[in-house]
């Protein structure tokens, strides 16, 4: 009797382990930019590959990695709470790698710059890619996006040029623009960063919204917005500039300003109130 008791106690405790949410670290060989690219997937608990998941993708910022949101941030604590809570419904969290802490001799960002077409990578390669291969996605009623700083602004323009592709657009502490040089690296001889630095002025939130027809705007008001910034972080700004372009131009967006600085501890933070967002705007009818 105690040998069946053991063995029934041990059947379950694996089955239980195996219907826990999980972190995946997997790969793509990307043609438009040469190279290997990982990320980091997160499914929830009971993920059956039959199945299909809204998909939630979360971008990191600038010195960072597609490992951030899982050390730095604990997103996978926070994600297991909201689920099961019900303030989240089961998604499947996409962590791209944009970048490398060596941001003078490696290429970061979400745009094309020289030699690093990030943006045709993502929406021509890899969003495709890792949405059929963990059956999520597919349409934007079922597609969310979000990331801090250099993510956040990513998040920001990904949605406003693409505003077919996503239901939702959290940006967190998000680097908008450059024109002020927000962000300035270090003096260094031949420095990737340059590039970076470029990139956002070029592809600037701010100037998109200045710029856009009567149609782009009707388009805009498809996504719901978000932006998040603490009171105290250095890029606070460019999230109220472009709050209030955005109201001024008919564009639906909320503002979040809380007490905080351009940190893990904010952006942490952040999830338990950009993933509900997140939740609350899929819609499989969109």
């Amino acid at each position: 009797m105690k040998k069946l008791v053991f063995s029934l106690l041990l059947l379950l405790s694996v089955l239980t382990a195996g219907a826990q949410s999980k972190i995946v670290t997997d790969s793509i060989q990307s043609k438009l930019l040469g190279c290997e690219q990982k990320y980091n997937v997160y499914l929830p608990k009971g993920y059956k590959a039959e199945n299909s998941y809204p998909v939630i993708y979360l971008l990191h910022g600038l010195y960072g990695d597609y490992n951030n949101w899982i050390h730095a941030g604990h997103m996978k604590d926070v994600v297991d709470l909201l689920i099961a809570r019900g303030e989240l419904r089961p998604a499947v969290i996409i962590m791209p790698n944009a970048g490398d802490q060596d941001v003078h001799h490696y290429q970061n960002g979400y745009f094309n710059v020289k030699d690093w077409p990030y943006e045709d990578f993502f929406f021509q390669e890899f969003l495709p890619a890792v949405e059929t291969k963990y059956h999520c996605g597919g349409s934007k009623g079922l597609r969310a996006i979000m990331g801090l700083s250099m993510g956040g602004g990513g998040t920001i323009v990904y949605a406003q040029r693409h505003p077919d592709l996503f239901s939702s657009a959290y940006g967190m502490s998000s680097w908008l623009d450059n024109k002020q040089r927000e962000v300035r690296g270090k003096e260094v001889p031949e420095s990737k960063l340059v590039f970076t630095e470029q990139s956002v002025r070029e592809h600037s939130a701010l100037d998109f919204i200045d710029n856009a027809s009567k149609d782009t705007l009707k388009a805009l008001n498809s996504v719901a917005w978000f932006l998040d910034c603490g009171d105290d972080d250095f890029l606070l700004q460019l999230s109220l500039d472009l709050y209030t372009k955005m109201r001024k131009a008919g564009i639906k967006c909320e503002l979040r300003v809380r007490d905080g600085v351009h940190s893990w501890e904010y952006w942490h933070s952040a999830l338990y109130i950009a993933l509900p967002f997140a939740s609350r705007n899929f819609s499989a009818g969109k």
